[in-house]
């Protein structure tokens, strides 16, 4: 269906005179640690700092790569990823953030430095109940836990918490003892508490056998 769907979107982009390449990505866990508001962007400042979590880094460089080659035509893709890699490493990735930012009135100061952004009031660690090495994590569950913690919308009316959300601490292929977090729930509701934790417990498929994580990138689609 996301293929049939790439496909698609490329020839609107043909329709109307532009170059369109779609990428697949995986989306069975989610990327990168953070699912919610602040926490996202907190994460993005990271990544930005050069702080990229493997699957992030992945996606972002062959994006990037992708994109150097729509803008200038450059079709190597070893150059346009090492050309993503210096960005980051020099920080002129982080300085062009900064300036998107400050031009749109945004207050730069929360980038320089992000523990100003306000947290939610339980930050709750969702703890392994045996040992063994994480098989999977239901990116869906996940999403719809941070929904319910107020990150999202159960319904069109509710109000978006920008504190709430989860922190995932393992994800595949991460070893995991008894009593170890798997994750955090940030809400600033603590009836929400327990019924988060159970459910995101469940998110979690452990394994005696470590297993490999998926490719963070599927497919590179350029035909329609």
């Amino acid at each position: 269906e996301a293929s049939r769907l790439a496909k698609c979107m490329n020839k609107i982009g043909h329709l109307v005179g532009k170059e369109t390449i779609s990428i697949l990505t995986n989306m069975d866990e989610p990327l990168g640690y953070a699912v919610g508001n602040n926490l996202e962007i907190k994460e993005a400042i990271e990544c930005l700092q050069g702080n990229m979590p493997t699957d992030v880094k992945e996606v972002v460089e062959t994006m990037g790569a992708y994109v150097i080659y729509l803008a200038t035509g450059n079709a190597n893709m070893k150059e346009n990823r090492l050309a993503i890699q210096d960005a980051v490493a020099s920080k002129k990735a982080y300085q062009k953030f900064v300036e998107l930012v400050e031009r749109q009135g945004g207050d730069i100061s929360y980038i320089q430095n992000p523990e100003k952004f306000q947290k939610a009031k339980y930050v709750i660690p969702v703890l392994a109940e045996e040992t063994g090495f994480v098989k999977r994590v239901d990116a869906e569950m996940v999403g719809s836990i941070s929904s319910y913690l107020g990150a999202g919308r159960m319904r069109k009316e509710d109000p978006i918490d920008e504190t709430a959300g989860v922190v995932l601490n393992k994800k595949t292929g991460d070893f995991v003892e008894v009593g170890e977090a798997l994750a955090y729930i940030n809400t600033n509701d603590e009836n929400k508490i327990k019924g988060a934790s159970m459910n995101l417990m469940q998110a979690f498929t452990l394994s005696d056998r470590k297993t490999i994580a998926s490719k963070s990138i599927l497919d590179i689609i350029t035909k329609y």
